[in-house]
Parts: structure tokens; C-alpha cells; sequence
């Protein structure tokens, strides 16, 4: 225990500089199921950092229950403030493993400036330049793909007709007092956000106000504003009776969920694998619409929500 301590207590000096917290260990006991134990990882300690929205957090506890399901012993490393950091936190040392999405290792962390349709191509074009560039494992990516999107209310959609982007795109032309947005800083800025998916439609935007992204969704419902950046994997979306519009240009790169870790820490531990690739393989968009839902309109606490999601499956036992 006093090594535990010892090793938290580094870790926060070490991050505090960059706004990073430690949050310990998971708030309850893992038994397992179908992952069983193994002794290459019996009582390592391993740290779990995630992004600060609800699906990344989502994701690094169910990482979280399948290590400690295996016999390790990971530290929760949530809620990283934004894609850069979370990456730094990775490079550096500062975790050890994280889900991203394989639109955002094309873009923006390997800086090219046109997404790759195809999912698995995307995803075979980022796993071998990661590596090859930065040192960067990708292990095999999930169905779930948290892609942007842009979303109305179900009545703005309905009065006016709206399914595609192109829809919105001829509707705010003709009535541009309505092009009202409302975005997070870094969709704002980033080439794969705002700038591009404006240029790709051509839609006017008279008026654009900045949010948190978890923040977004209410204002589109509660009318702060009529169109709303989204993650079409939201839980929000049907919780909220918001519309997303099909991209039906396709701008908007697709976004796999795979774990990602620095090369040296998976060849000293290439067992994590046969953990955590079981897993991502039974993630699909439903499951991650739902797991969302849970926590972000029936307030459900994240870890046991990722719990009892790992016990349905049959990953670990039940309590």
C-alpha cells in the first residue's frame, strides 16, 4: 500500500503541471468471467487515461475492469482536458494506455489534412504511420465510431424539412438569421471540425457560440441555439429528442475507438492484447448509444455503468 501511495503521489507531482489528476483505483472489486487471469500481469500496475467526455471515460473503465479482471492493477487517469493533452499524457509516460479514434491519429496527431473513407483502411494507414513516426501501438479498432456530426432539435428538423447537411445547407442560404452554431473551442479550430465540414457545405454561420462540449446538447434543446456540434455516438441524441443530419457529403473522417500505448510498454507487456481486443470486438455503436444514455441522461455513475456492461457480457462475474 505504501508503495501504491508512493507511486500516486509521483505521479501527481509529475502531471500537476498540466492540469492531469489521479483518481486512484476502481471503487469496487472485479472478479472474473470469461477474461481470466494472467500471471504476466498478476499485480502490475497499470495507468488508464482517457479524454473528458463521457464515451472516452466510458471506455477507459471498461479497459479498467478488463485488466483488473486479468489480475492487474490499474490506476484511473480519467478525464484528461482535451485530445492533445491526453496524447502528451501518453507520450510522455504520464499513462500507459488509452482508447483514441482513428480520425483523430490521421489528423490531428499525425497532421495529415485528408481522411481515409474506408475504416479499415484508415485505420491501417494510421496504425503503421503512429508507429513508425511516434512509437505508437494501435491495437485492432471497435465498431464504435464516435464521428461529428451536426444536430437539431426534432421540431427545427421537422418545420423545415431537414435530414442531410446539405438540407441545412439550403435552409440557412435562404434564411441566415437562423445559422446560429454552437461548437467547442477545439472543433472550432481543428481541421476535421468547423473550418473544413464549413468550407465542404458552404453554409453560413451568422452566429457562433462556444460551449463545453457536454454542454452542447442542452442548448440545442433548450433553443440557446439551432444547430449543434455532436458526437453521433451520444446518448444525449435520443435522450434530449435531438436529429443528427446524415453527412451526405461524407466531410466528417470516421472515428474508430482503438487502444492505443506506447511501443516500449506493449512489448514489455504484449498480453494486454489478448485482454482488451475481446472487448473492443463486442463494443458496437448501439452498445455505446446506450452506455452513454446511462450516464448522461439517467445519471448513472461511469464505472458501474462500464460494470455492469462487462458482466452482461460475461467478461466478469456479477456481484
Amino acid at each position: 500500500m505504501r508503495g501504491a501511495c508512493a507511486l500516486l503521489a509521483a505521479l501527481s507531482l509529475l502531471v500537476s503541471a498540466c492540469g492531469l489528476n489521479v483518481n486512484a483505483a476502481l471503487p469496487f472489486d472485479v472478479e472474473s468471467g470469461s477474461i481470466r487471469k494472467v500471471p504476466q500481469l498478476e499485480g502490475v500496475e497499470i495507468t488508464v487515461g482517457s479524454k473528458d467526455f463521457t464515451e472516452n471515460v466510458l471506455l477507459a473503465y471498461i479497459a479498467q475492469i478488463a485488466l483488473k479482471a486479468a489480475g492487474a492493477e490499474p490506476i484511473d487517469f480519467t478525464n484528461i482536458s482535451g485530445s492533445n493533452s491526453a496524447r502528451y499524457a501518453l507520450e510522455k509516460g504520464q499513462i500507459d494506455l488509452m482508447w483514441e479514434y482513428t480520425g483523430t491519429g490521421w489528423l490531428s496527431h499525425l497532421g495529415n489534412d485528408q481522411p481515409i473513407p474506408s475504416e479499415e483502411e484508415q485505420y491501417e494507414a494510421v496504425r503503421k504511420a503512429d508507429l513508425e513516426q511516434n512509437g505508437i501501438v494501435w491495437l485492432p479498432y471497435s465498431e464504435v465510431n464516435n464521428t461529428y456530426g451536426f444536430a437539431t432539435t426534432e421540431a427545427f428538423a421537422e418545420k423545415h424539412d431537414l435530414h442531410t447537411l446539405s438540407d441545412l445547407t439550403d435552409f440557412l442560404k435562404e434564411n441566415p438569421q437562423e445559422a446560429v452554431f454552437c461548437v467547442d473551442t477545439e472543433f472550432a479550430n481543428r481541421p476535421d471540425g468547423m473550418p473544413g465540414v464549413q468550407e465542404t457545405y458552404g453554409f453560413p454561420t451568422t452566429t457562433t457560440k462556444t460551449f463545453g462540449l457536454g454542454a452542447i446538447y442542452a442548448a440545442v434543446a433548450n433553443n440557446t441555439c439551432n444547430v449543434g456540434e455532436v458526437f453521433i455516438t451520444d446518448g444525449r441524441i435520443a435522450g434530449l429528442n435531438l436529429r443528427v443530419m446524415e453527412d451526405d457529403k461524407r466531410f466528417f473522417p470516421q472515428y474508430n475507438a482503438a487502444i492505443t500505448m506506447r511501443q516500449d510498454f506493449y512489448e514489455r507487456y504484449p498480453l494486454i492484447a489478448e485482454v482488451l481486443v475481446p472487448v473492443a470486438e463486442a463494443l458496437t455503436i448501439d452498445t455505446m448509444i446506450e452506455l452513454n444514455k446511462q450516464v448522461d441522461v439517467d445519471g448513472r455513475d461511469a464505472a458501474r455503468v462500464a460494470r455492469d456492461w462487462m458482466a452482461e457480457q460475461g467478461f466478469i462475474k456479477a456481484d
